[in-house]
């Protein structure tokens, strides 16, 4: 009898296919090298190598360091045609240093692609920013003066320790799709952002209008006063220090409009449980910081939500309780050791009102006997604290949006898509897992970053596609365990394709796809790629 020995190989495959597919509709590699040529003798394109960046941080996020060990263990050859050895951190380097000087070029062409080739609908645009706080020292005097330079800011995480860099993602309300990235100084305020993000914004849409949603820092008299030149609306919630506390407390909610809209959260609470909001209108006025500068008057929606009044009454309740606590005990440790003298007393009672910020409704009287022994008499002032009650779940609004294009509870409908930015954060954050970095050049930082937020695109992109294949309920089977019918996410997506397999073929036996679960396929088939062999690169 006799025995043949066949060697089977395989690697492991991933959701590469789809990434060189998608990268391709993008045509990202194409964009790069038109934008950043290289050598006619190179073997490989900076675009080329960027694109396997991209696939790299969608299979396998990692700080970028030896990726030519992952490509050979992935089947980055058969899929990109690349040899893992021309991915060497030599290369990568070489590739981050030619896109640097053309960011936002890069990234403002793919998210126009991805514009008319997916068919996004650009009318609702979100903007936000956000942080990476990161290690290393960075001095100022080593850091390259034309790209955005890593200092001290305001973090998200609350490292005021570390030093950080920034970016900012326009997010389209479209399946909360990240067209437009941004990488910033790690000292920039949010504020000084909008105006050069609706230019690039409206050149990306074209002859299209759209609404741009941001946060507080989007409302300052320079701000609006470009965004009502340009004609563009917007959306963004007044900055506490423009409305008066007042001006809520006065407000009647029986008079509000309950609005018609129930948060994703709340989808399978019972009705009489979930989370209501009411509206009204009036308008609001802004100065210009000189006399002779115009006002600027735009509309007012009043917002009254259930659930923030809620959630301020417990910290509000829970504030009092821990200065209730640390009060009593000072009454009863006063003219004692530690607290035996008035002056004492007085900067203790500083520090519980600061530490609880209690000083608005905390009324208190220390007196002193003959000996000179202090005691204190405190109490909260409950006409204060009903003051602060009937504050509880009022926010404002601001737009430029006439009654005509939304009225009061459309304008709050519109604005709650800003949540999309904040998922696209977490998903920046976690999958793709931005940091840690491990370049100390800031030229490559921001080089990295946008590939990052390449690689965001892509995911976001991925998502919808599966979700728009499902049809009007977007769920499917199969994601979770206990085969119960959810909405798909990117992360799940490129989870369950982790798993998949290449068997690499010979000159009679073409490589296949080796799929070993049936959500596997399903995936594939949503995705529309042949689920029987990977997609070749084009010759």
């Amino acid at each position: 009898m006799e025995y043949v020995v066949s060697a089977v190989v395989e690697k492991r495959l991933g959701a590469l296919p789809v990434a060189a597919d998608f990268s391709r509709r993008l045509d990202v590699a194409g964009i790069i090298d038109r934008l950043c040529p290289g050598r006619e003798t190179a073997h490989v394109t900076h675009g080329q190598v960027i694109e396997v960046l991209v696939a790299n941080r969608l299979t396998a996020p990692a700080p970028l360091w030896r990726v030519d060990d992952w490509a050979r263990e992935w089947a980055v050859e058969d899929v990109f045609g690349i040899e893992p050895e021309l991915l060497n951190d030599d290369r990568l380097g070489r590739a981050l240093d030619a896109i640097a000087p053309h960011l936002q070029e890069i990234s403002d062409s793919i998210g126009a692609r991805a514009i008319g080739e997916f068919g996004i609908d650009v009318a609702t645009m979100h903007w936000d920013m956000t942080s990476m706080s990161l290690h290393g020292a960075y001095p100022a005097d080593d850091q390259d003066e034309e790209y955005p330079q890593v200092k001290h800011g305001h973090p998200k995480d609350r490292r005021f320790d570390l030093k950080q860099i920034q970016t900012g993602l326009a997010v389209a309300g479209d399946g909360g799709i990240p067209l437009l990235s941004r990488v910033i100084d790690g000292g920039a305020a949010e504020i000084s952002q909008i105006t050069a993000t609706m230019n690039s914004l409206r050149t990306m849409a074209g002859a299209k209008d759209f609404l741009l949603v941001a946060d507080s820092k989007l409302v300052s008299y320079a701000n609006v006063s470009a965004l009502i030149t340009a004609g563009t609306g917007f959306i963004a919630p007044a900055p506490a220090s423009k409305v008066d506390d007042a001006v809520h407390a006065a407000l009647d909610l029986a008079k509000a409009t309950v609005v018609d809209y129930v948060p994703v959260r709340d989808e399978n609470t019972p009705a009489p449980n979930r989370e209501t909001y009411r509206v009204l209108e009036d308008v609001h006025v802004l100065s210009g910081p000189r006399k002779r500068d115009p006002q600027l008057t735009v509309r007012r929606i009043l917002a009254h939500s259930t659930g923030n009044a809620r959630g301020q009454a417990r910290a509000r309740e829970k504030r009092l309780a821990k200065a209730r606590e640390e009060l009593d005990k000072l009454q009863r440790g006063a003219g004692g050791r530690y607290y035996n003298t008035a002056a004492k007393v007085a900067a203790r009672i500083g520090v519980i009102t600061k530490t609880r910020r209690v000083t608005a409704c905390l009324r208190t009287e220390i007196t002193v006997d003959d000996t000179g022994r202090p005691a204190l008499a405190w109490h909260f002032d409950e006409e204060e604290l009903q003051a602060e009650q009937a504050v509880d779940g009022w926010y404002a609004l601001l737009t430029t949006l006439t009654p005509e294009q939304a009225d009061p509870a459309e304008v709050l409908r519109r604005y709650k898509g800003q949540g999309a930015v904040e998922r696209r954060y977490s998903d920046f954050k976690g999958p793709l897992a931005v940091t840690p970095v491990f370049v100390q050049d800031n030229k490559r930082l921001a080089a990295l970053v946008t590939v990052i937020c390449l690689a965001l695109l892509l995911f976001c992109l991925i998502e919808r596609q599966v979700r728009r294949s499902l049809g009007p309920e977007q769920k499917m089977r199969g994601i979770y365990p206990g085969n119960q019918a959810i909405r798909p996410t990117g992360r799940m997506i490129l989870y369950h394709l982790s798993g998949l397999r290449l068997r690499v073929g010979n000159a009679t036996d073409p490589p296949t796809i080796v799929v070993s679960q049936g959500v596997q396929l399903h995936l594939l088939d949503l995705l529309g790629l042949e689920p029987t062999r990977p997609r070749w690169p084009e010759t």
